[in-house]
């Protein structure tokens, strides 16, 4: 089922991102010579996200889909999240683009298997997610210019100890939403229910729960 307005998807993004500013270097709780750099990982990270997107959309269908460009841009600020004060502008740019490339493929392979997901949400915030976790453990400079600390990620001779505990943590992520995810919904669906019915999904909720539709907007006869 195609979303209903492309502009307000867009102008959602660039909501986003800005905002993301204020979630990454707002992190720092002080204002510091620090908080310029992770704003600018974050920017350099989520403009190579949509390049990244944007690129393997269009290989793959020859059209440069504005949607996929838009979670191209969420997947690049999701996967600089993590590591955004631990890794070089360089490492920020080359995260954004594997996050972008991911997404598309996470969104393709979602949409294959029927996942109801329509705003490729478990890709962007999911699999860019472990990513942007992961790639910690790869990219990370711990030196004086950072955190002050001599452990680094593989990429600087840190060897796997850092990528290591990356990965436990992501386990354990999975594993904790996992679990309560399915005892929370499991409850929901025993009781409340979970979703409504295919009939309802296309003639809009806004009729279904609310009686009347929240655009009104009729098809004009031409020639």
């Amino acid at each position: 089922m195609p979303g209903h307005n492309v502009g307000f998807a867009v102008i959602g993004v660039f909501i986003l991102w800005f905002g993301w500013f204020g979630f990454n270097a707002g992190s720092e709780l002080a204002a510091d010579e620090f908080v310029p750099f992770l704003a600018m990982n974050t920017l350099i990270a989520a403009a190579a996200g949509v390049i990244g997107a944007t690129a393997i959309i269009w290989l793959k269908t020859g059209v440069a889909d504005v949607a996929m460009a838009g979670n191209g841009a969420l997947a690049g600020l999701v996967s600089i999240t993590a590591p955004v004060g631990t890794v070089t502008p360089v490492f920020a740019l080359v995260i954004g683009l594997v996050g972008g490339v991911i997404v598309v493929f996470s969104v393709l392979a979602f949409d294959k298997i029927k996942v109801d997901d329509p705003v490729g949400a478990i890709s962007v915030h999911g699999t860019c997610g472990i990513w942007g976790t992961l790639s910690i453990g790869l990219f990370a400079k711990y030196d004086d210019a950072f955190l002050g600390r001599e452990d680094a990620g593989l990429i600087y001779g840190g060897g796997f100890d850092q990528l290591a505990m990356q990965f436990v943590m992501v386990v354990i992520v999975i594993a904790w939403v996992g679990i309560t995810s399915f005892i929370l919904f499991g409850a929901l669906k025993a009781t409340l229910g979970l979703r409504v019915s295919e009939e309802e999904e296309v003639t809009g909720l806004d009729v279904a729960e609310h009686g009347s539709s929240g655009y009104g907007l009729e098809s004009v006869g031409g020639g």
